[in-house]
């Protein structure tokens, strides 16, 4: 039986990415896109999906989301990584005939996951606040989730820590309160963070042979990729980008792929290490301690990269074959 997911997205080169494998792997029912700030702007990241939608002929719903973090100053779209509109130096046209569905993308959500209860996993790979406004709105929502599965957060396994701060990943540092809110509720969370994304690489040479291999697809997820590129040679010191956004699908067609860590989860929401996440994996009961009135949730802490890469590179050079 196929996974029904919405994927809630910033897109961004690596959701780009995300996006196609989701939709392209035959596990997966990609019901909707709802989109957030966070790589770029709420415009862009919106205009974005709307024109994979139009490009790929995708059947996904796309539905727009929140403009600003919950509580903190936003951050600002990370251009840096992803270029002033969000897809590298890929233009996107102006005009577009796809058109957002209406209404707000929490209120989506809501609405989704009650019309098909226990059905739909939600799958967020940009800072969480949608997720936090459907909470808020509808607490009722987190017993009508088959799962939730967050690209996110950073746990100092394989010694991964942060990347826009020494211990906070981009999606949380983004909106930490929201984050807090999401990963503290009752509903089922699976965090697939930093902790297994650094462990994958899209290698210029993987890259290359997707180009060649899948086509059309191939063809512009290595488009989309050069700015990433260079962002990764030039700043990180590697010639291959890591497997972010897409790990969190690879997830969900495949859970095997993870080794998996339970125990509840807090997110540091002010100060130096705003953003930070920590979970809780002794079952001591401490008398401050505000972890064990939580529920546990699990976080990737390694992942088996090779057969990952296979698995994204099989789903979309078929994709691509049949398109």
């Amino acid at each position: 039986m196929k996974s029904k997911i919405i994927l809630d997205t910033d897109p961004g080169i690596d959701d780009v990415m995300a996006i196609l494998f989701a939709e392209a792997n035959p596990e997966i029912e990609l019901k909707a896109i709802t989109t957030v700030y966070g790589n770029a702007t709420i415009e862009n990241s919106t205009h974005n999906a709307l024109y994979l939608k139009q490009k790929f002929k995708l059947h996904a719903d796309v539905v727009k989301g929140a403009s600003q973090p919950l509580v903190r100053p936003p951050v600002g779209p990370t251009v840096i990584v992803h270029g002033e509109g969000g897809l590298g130096d890929v233009n996107v046209p102006t005009e577009l005939t796809e058109q957002v569905t209406s209404g707000a993308a929490y209120q989506y959500i809501i609405d989704a996951v009650k019309a098909e209860p226990g059905e739909i996993t939600l799958v967020a790979i940009g800072p969480l606040t949608n997720l936090a406004l459907a909470l808020q709105a509808d607490p009722s929502i987190v017993d009508l989730v088959k799962e939730v599965v967050i690209m996110g957060g950073a746990f100092g396994e394989n010694k991964h820590y942060g990347n826009v701060t020494p211990f906070a990943e981009a999606n949380v540092h983004d909106d930490p309160h929201a984050a807090d809110i999401v990963l503290t509720a009752s509903w089922p969370v699976v965090v697939i963070g930093l902790d297994v994304t650094e462990q994958s690489f899209f290698t210029r040479e993987y890259l290359d042979t997707l180009r060649d291999e899948a086509r059309e697809v191939g063809q512009f997820i290595w488009d989309v990729s050069r700015f990433y590129l260079r962002f990764y040679s030039q700043r990180v010191g590697i010639e291959a980008c890591h497997v972010h956004d897409p790990s969190a699908i690879a997830y969900v067609i495949n859970p095997e792929l993870f080794t998996l860590r339970e125990g509840p989860i807090r997110v540091v929401t002010e100060g130096v290490a705003e953003g930070m996440t920590i979970q809780k994996c002794d079952q001591r009961v401490y008398p401050t301690d505000e972890w064990s009135v939580k529920p546990a949730q699990k976080i990737g802490v390694a992942v088996k990269s090779n057969e990952l890469l296979a698995l994204y590179r099989r789903s979309i050079i078929d994709y691509a074959l049949l398109s």
